[in-house]
């Protein structure tokens, strides 16, 4: 029984990203069949997509009941997005960092991940976390949050020049022949990627709850390792292929725009939908995801580059921690 639900785990994981992925390309292309311009794919559609594994693996945790799992998800997702991805992409080449994401993108990742640590602890004077919950309105809260970093963003693309002026992109779309032959099957692919995501969620939420019950694991743990993983490989990839190609920008981007995502939207979207009590989740665990970012913030600044070097000790910092969450079962 146990071997068939860490099976269930693998196929719940290959569909949940499967399912991100299909979601993405067909609702990409949908939208450029329908003239949308693909600076606002990438900011919201693409952007989305690869944050789609932690919101319906997140939520179908905390609607079944196991909200450290949900919780531990969203803290243990940006662990491995700030160390071990950023870390993986800076070995297999340095990633240069402009001056905005330095100044602009990783405070305001920083500050997301702060914002979440202190409304873990809005309504408790104790330092332990066991008890508490993260209600509709600390949701709320972030979800205002989320959207200032969405207008913040496409005023910081218009202001770039990556937005263009409507009369610009109506002359660009009118020597465009319209095409509306794919419309059925992106639309297809929406659905299919959709089924895939909420079947799969579903599949790797029960087969890792009843493995953590099974081994007496806490589902904290699970939620941080195993689940944060798992929904992380999507970033893991595209990062690294990124930073092969020379393209610094988009691996430490697609990071630091995952970390804001699963923070403000997973999170805020989660807790408004199911209020989520903490059982397992600890001080030491919100502190690493803020130390993580702490140390990417440090990095990037010296030089305006993550050498190898930098990286290794990222990648370093994330197998202690990994190896002390063990320790403790």
């Amino acid at each position: 029984m146990t071997l068939l639900n860490i099976f269930f785990i693998i196929i719940g994981v290959a569909l949940v990203i499967w399912g991100a992925d299909r979601l993405t390309e067909g609702a990409a292309e949908l939208a450029r069949g329908l003239h949308v311009q693909e600076i606002v794919i990438g900011l919201t559609i693409l952007a989305a997509g690869t944050s789609a594994p932690e919101l319906f693996v997140s939520l179908v945790s905390a609607l079944k009941g196991t909200p450290d799992l949900a919780v531990g998800n969203v803290i243990g997702s940006n662990i491995f997005n700030a160390m071990l991805i950023v870390g993986c992409s800076a070995v297999v080449a340095p990633m240069a960092i402009s001056h905005s994401t330095v100044s602009k993108d990783i405070p305001f990742a920083l500050i997301a991940s702060m914002l979440m640590f202190l409304l873990c602890f809005d309504d408790m004077d104790s330092p332990h976390l066991w008890g508490n919950e993260i209600s509709r309105s600390d949701g709320l809260i972030l979800l205002v949050v989320f959207g200032v970093f969405m207008i913040y963003t496409f005023n910081k693309a218009r202001k770039d020049g990556q937005i263009k002026d409507e009369d610009e992109l109506d002359e660009e779309e009118e020597k465009k022949p319209q095409d509306n032959k794919a419309t059925w099957k992106n639309v297809m692919w929406i659905v299919i990627g959709l089924a895939c995501l909420i079947f799969g969620s579903n599949l790797f939420v029960d087969a890792a709850s009843y493995v953590a019950y099974r081994f007496g694991v806490r589902q904290s743990v699970v939620g941080l390792t195993i689940v944060a993983g798992g929904t992380s490989l999507p970033e893991l990839a595209t990062s690294v292929v990124a930073a092969r190609k020379g393209q610094s920008a988009l691996a430490i981007g697609n990071a630091i725009g995952s970390n804001v995502f699963n923070i403000l939207l997973i999170l805020g979207m989660t807790a408004v939908i199911c209020p989520m009590r903490i059982m397992g989740i600890n001080i030491i665990d919100l502190s690493m995801m803020i130390i993580s970012m702490g140390l990417l913030w440090i990095f990037a600044y010296t030089k305006y580059t993550v050498s190898r070097r930098e990286g290794f000790l990222l990648i370093a910092g994330f197998l202690a921690y990994m190896a002390w969450l063990f320790y403790l079962l």
